[in-house]
């Protein structure tokens, strides 16, 4: 089995058990494959934790740390113990082993109940990669963390964390009554055999997807998007945008594709707002950049629709009659023309034109029938 065969196959397995979770999983998976860290907001009970789990159990053979956290959780859980031996030469130093400066794939769970003790050195691993060791600061292999939380945080110094989370989803309960039902039907156990990725086959698929190429007619949508979240007063970083073009194309990679198309887009969704209620705003944002061409195509037909109907009014005189009619068909033919124009600009952008080619035909007859008309 290929890498990207056994990545399908695991994609498929985490959403049979994962009901009502399909775009949290393709999320989760999306984020490894670019090597960013993802928070899941909800109230407890919606699976969080156990999809956070599953995940990192199918990247196999690569080291992982998982811990809860509490107002009372110490350094030393997180970061390691302090090396005595190091402390008697003058040197403070942790015993890292097993604990998160060591590992390649985590699980942090009620992240925001991490205390200032631990703050500042998780800050300086999500964001940098790099830990504090002593006098020093090494490299990390950190590639993803997933964290998960009950409630967004209160205190101002968790911001600063709450911002390192490239991917956020809000995960609420299953709505849907015949997927609850399936819910009820399910096993508790978990399934014991899986489908695992190797640490080779994950590392290829990262390699494969940083090279998926992004086409500039959707790096212009990302500029429009920006523009018009802008507007709403919705602001992301710079950086928060360029670090999105990787799970973009983790997110095309998923779907076997070479390179980032609109449907992608969708995910900037979980990637453009801080606060929950802005979520809205950015779905209305993308929605607007991936429809505006039908929305314009569509006031075009209606302008279309108004010329034939002018021209076709009655006039004092056949003479005025034809020179209206020859007028509406010169503006009918400009419009014609700009609806063609704007069919090739969506088949560039690989957008579904249909919607515009239906608009075209039915101006098309307009113009003919107002041509018909003439004698």
């Amino acid at each position: 089995m290929q890498a990207w065969e056994r990545l399908a196959q695991v994609r498929r397995e985490l959403k049979e058990l994962f009901i009502e979770r399909d775009e949290l999983v393709d999320g989760a998976l999306a984020a490894v494959l670019s090597r960013q860290h993802v928070l899941m907001l909800g109230p407890p009970g919606t699976a969080k934790s156990m999809l956070a789990k599953e995940v990192c159990r199918r990247i196999g053979g690569k080291s992982y740390f998982e811990w809860l956290l509490t107002k009372f959780t110490t350094p030393e859980e997180i970061f390691g113990p302090v090396s005595l031996p190091a402390l008697e030469n003058g040197r403070y130093e942790r015993i890292t082993d097993s604990k998160l400066p060591r590992a390649e794939v985590a699980f942090l769970d009620e992240i925001f109940k991490a205390n200032s003790a631990i703050l500042n050195a998780l800050l300086t691993i999500l964001n940098e990669r790099r830990f504090h060791h002593g006098s020093e600061s090494i490299s990390v292999p950190l590639q993803s963390l997933l964290a998960a939380s009950n409630e967004l945080p209160e205190e101002d110094e968790l911001g600063a964390l709450y911002d390192r989370f490239l991917v956020r989803f809000t995960v609420g309960y299953i709505e849907q009554e015949h997927r609850f039902i399936r819910l009820l039907e399910l096993d508790d156990e978990r399934p014991a055999d899986c489908t695992v990725l190797r640490p080779e086959e994950l590392d290829k698929l990262q390699a494969q997807a940083a090279r998926i190429s992004v086409p500039a007619p959707v790096l212009e949508d990302i500029v429009a998007i920006r523009r018009e979240l802008n507007s709403e007063g919705v602001i992301a970083s710079d950086r928060r945008y360029r670090q999105a073009l990787s799970v973009l194309r983790a997110s095309a990679l998923l779907e076997g594709r070479e390179q980032v198309s609109l449907r992608d887009l969708g995910w900037l969704e979980h990637m453009l707002w801080s606060d929950p209620e802005q979520q809205t705003k950015v779905v209305k944002a993308i929605s607007k950049v991936a429809t505006g061409q039908e929305e314009e195509a569509r006031k075009l037909l209606v302008q279309a629709q108004e010329i034939s109907a002018y021209a076709r009014r009655r006039w004092p005189d056949f003479e005025t009659r034809n020179r209206a009619i020859i007028e509406a068909h010169t503006k009918l033919h400009s419009i014609y023309q700009r609806l063609k124009a704007m069919r090739e600009v969506g088949v560039q952008r690989q957008r579904d034109t249909s919607r515009i080619e239906d608009i075209t035909a039915q101006v098309a007859a307009i113009q003919e029938n107002l041509l018909a008309s003439k004698n």
